[in-house]
C-alpha cells in the first residue's frame, strides 16, 4: 500500500513539475476541416513507385531543383552545400557556411547553412536562399557567393530567422518566404505545432538592391510559384494545408485569397509544369481515417500542444510521421485534378520538390539520402 501511494505521490508530483514548466511554444487555438476523401482524382495509387533512385548516401535533402540553358541541374542539401549534377555526375559548387564534420546534422546547420530555394537568373548565376544565412548570388562554375541581403538586415527591422521558398520572375524580381520570424529551421517541427502567423513574403529588386515585405501574418510561408503571366504568385502555407494567391497586377493587386485549402497533407514547394498545372510536394500527409490526423486532433488545444512538446525530444517527431510519398496536380482553378503516391514509402516520402526536366520529373526532399526521378516512360 506505501509503495503504491508512494509511486502515485511521485507520479503527480512529474506530472505537476512538467506541467508548472514553461513551454518553448504558445499555440493558439484552430480547427482543421476534415480531411478530403481519397477518392477521385486522389486515390491511391503506386505511381511513384515507378521513380528511382539516385545518388543514394552523397546527397542528403535535396529540397528544391533549378537547372540551366546546357541542361546542369542544381539542388542543395542539409550540409549546407550546394551542387550540380550533370547527367549522372555530381559536382560541389560550393559550401554554405563552414564545412565542419558535424555537417549535416540539425546540431551544425546554423554553422554549414541549409539552401533551399534555387533558381537560375537571366546572366545564368545562382539565386539561393539559404535558411541561416540569407539571399545569395552564386557563380556556379566558381562557387563565389555574394550576399544579396542578410538575415541579420531582414526587412522592416525584422532578421530572417527561416528563409525557404524562393521564385524569380521574368524580369529579374527576386520573391522568397521568411516561414517565421520565431523558429529558425532547426526548430521546424515547433513552427508547424505552434501554427502562428509569422511567415513573410519578401520581394527583392536586385537592381535598387532593395527589399520590401509583401505579406505578413503567414502560416508557415513556404514554396512559391509565379502564375504563367506573372499577374500573381501562389504561397504554401504548410502549417494550415493550404496554398495562398497573392495578386501582383490588375485589379486585384495586393489582394490575397486561399487558392487551395483542406489539402491532403501539408504542402512545401509549388512548380509549375509544362501542361499548365502546378504540382505540389506533400511534406506529410494527413488522410483521413478512423481517427483524426495527430495534427488536426490537437491543433483545438493549445495546453495539450504545450504539454507534448515539454515531454517529447525535437528528433522523436520524426519517428512519428508516416513514410507516404505523395505530390499533387493542380489546375489553374486550384482544383486538384491528379495524385501521385508511393503508400508504402518503398521509393520516397516527404516530397519537397518536383521539378521538371528534360521530360522528366525530379523528387526532392527534407532529409533523406538520395534524390528521385520518374523516368520518361512513366505515367506522367
Amino acid at each position: 500500500m506505501y509503495i503504491k501511494c508512494g509511486f502515485s505521490a511521485a507520479l503527480l508530483a512529474a506530472a505537476v513539475g512538467i506541467y508548472l514548466l514553461p513551454s518553448p511554444i504558445d499555440p493558439e487555438p484552430f480547427m482543421f476541416d476534415k480531411p478530403p476523401p481519397l477518392t477521385g482524382p486522389l486515390t491511391v495509387n503506386r505511381k511513384l513507385q515507378e521513380g528511382k533512385r539516385l545518388f543514394y548516401g552523397h546527397l542528403k535533402g535535396p529540397e528544391s531543383f533549378t537547372s540551366d540553358h546546357e541542361g546542369n541541374l542544381y539542388t542543395g542539401t542539409v550540409d549546407g552545400k550546394l551542387w550540380m549534377i550533370r547527367g549522372e555526375q555530381l559536382n560541389l559548387i560550393t559550401q554554405m557556411g563552414k564545412n565542419v564534420s558535424g555537417c549535416g546534422t540539425p546540431e551544425y546547420e546554423p554553422v554549414c547553412g541549409r539552401p533551399h530555394g534555387v533558381r537560375v537568373d537571366c546572366d545564368g548565376y545562382l539565386i539561393v536562399v539559404d535558411s541561416y544565412f540569407g539571399l545569395y548570388k552564386v557563380d556556379p562554375q566558381s562557387g563565389e557567393k555574394q550576399l544579396l541581403i542578410s538575415n541579420n538586415e531582414g526587412v522592416d527591422g525584422i532578421p530572417f530567422r527561416f528563409l525557404n521558398g524562393l521564385e524569380l520572375s521574368r524580369n529579374g524580381t527576386i520573391f522568397f518566404t521568411d516561414s517565421s520570424s520565431k523558429w529558425g529551421r532547426q526548430h521546424h517541427r515547433y513552427e508547424v505545432l505552434e501554427a502562428n502567423h509569422k511567415g513573410r513574403l519578401i520581394q527583392y529588386d536586385p537592381g535598387r538592391k532593395e527589399a520590401k515585405s509583401l505579406l505578413s501574418d503567414l502560416y508557415m510561408a513556404n514554396g512559391l510559384a509565379l502564375s504563367p503571366e506573372e499577374d500573381y504568385i501562389l504561397i504554401a502555407e504548410t502549417s494550415m494545408s493550404r496554398i495562398l494567391r497573392y495578386w501582383l497586377a490588375g485589379s486585384k493587386a495586393g489582394e490575397k485569397e486561399v487558392f487551395v485549402d483542406n489539402l491532403p497533407g501539408y504542402p512545401d514547394n509549388i512548380r509549375a509544369s509544362t501542361t499548365g498545372k502546378y504540382r505540389i510536394g506533400i511534406s506529410t500527409t494527413r488522410f483521413p481515417g478512423f481517427f483524426p490526423p495527430f495534427l488536426d486532433a490537437i491543433a483545438p488545444y493549445p495546453a495539450l500542444k504545450r504539454f507534448i512538446v515539454k515531454i517529447t525530444p525535437l528528433a522523436a517527431y520524426s519517428l512519428l510521421l508516416r513514410k507516404y510519398g505523395l505530390f499533387l496536380e493542380v489546375n489553374l482553378h486550384g482544383e486538384i485534378v491528379d495524385s501521385y503516391h508511393d503508400p508504402d514509402g518503398i521509393v520516397t516520402w516527404a516530397i519537397s520538390d518536383v521539378y521538371e526536366h528534360q521530360g522528366k520529373l525530379y523528387l526532392g526532399n527534407t532529409d533523406l539520402p538520395f534524390l528521385v526521378v520518374l523516368p520518361k516512360n512513366s505515367k506522367l
